[in-house]
This record gives structure tokens, sequence and C-alpha cells, in this order.
């Protein structure tokens, strides 16, 4: 049974930094790309950052200079360091990974989400 164990969220004041952490397990197919997505109350889900699984990076508008991603395709683990972090960043923020089926394409895996809140 394939399982992603998000963590590192928390509490934040603005400006300051946070380090999410995920590891994908379980897995019988290749994994294609990890990554992570936020929804916060009244706004629509956001892909924040992935990577695919030869590299290729991709940002969100809001977040590009401030968040970082890496992978780890040894220990299919993925991490998002959110630095100069804004009140608008308040989310929960899910990581995500695809596997990839050569016979009927990509399937999308979530894990729980973890809660990040920035505030004074």
């Amino acid at each position: 049974q394939v399982r992603l164990v998000g963590s590192g969220g928390g509490l934040v004041q603005p400006g300051g930094s946070l380090s999410l952490s995920c590891v994908v397990s379980g897995t019988n197919f290749r994994i294609g790309a990890m990554g992570w997505f936020r929804q916060a109350p009244g706004k629509e889900q956001e892909t924040v950052a992935q990577v695919a699984e030869r590299g290729h990076i991709t940002y969100t508008d809001a977040v590009r200079g401030r968040f970082t991603i890496t992978r780890d395709n040894d220990k299919n683990t993925v991490v998002l360091l959110m630095n100069n972090l804004k009140p608008e960043d308040t989310a929960v923020y899910t990581c995500f990974a695809t596997e990839i089926h050569e016979d009927y394409g990509h399937t999308n895996y979530w894990g729980q989400g973890t809660q990040v809140t920035v505030s004074s």
C-alpha cells in the first residue's frame, strides 16, 4: 500500500523558514514527479513546487525565489525548504507523488497534510 508521510509544518513568524519533508513507501512502480501542493480557506488548491524524476523543477510564481524543492530518488524523499515566509503562505501543505504505469498512465498519491501558519 502506497503511503506518503509528510512532516515539518508549524508556526513561524513572517520572514522565517520551515523545511517540509515527505517520505514515500510501499510503491510497486517507478516514481515520477514528486512535490507539494497547498490549500488555504477560500483559496484554490495550488501546486507549490514539483520536481520530475530526472530533475526538472517547477515553482508557482508566488514562491519562486523563496522556496527550494529537492528529492532523493534512492530514498523516495522530497524536501521543501521554505524561506522568507509570508502570511499568505499559511495553508495546509500536502506532499504528492506519481507512479508511472506503462499500461494506463500515471497514478497520483498524496499524504495527510501538514499545517503551516505564518503569523506574528
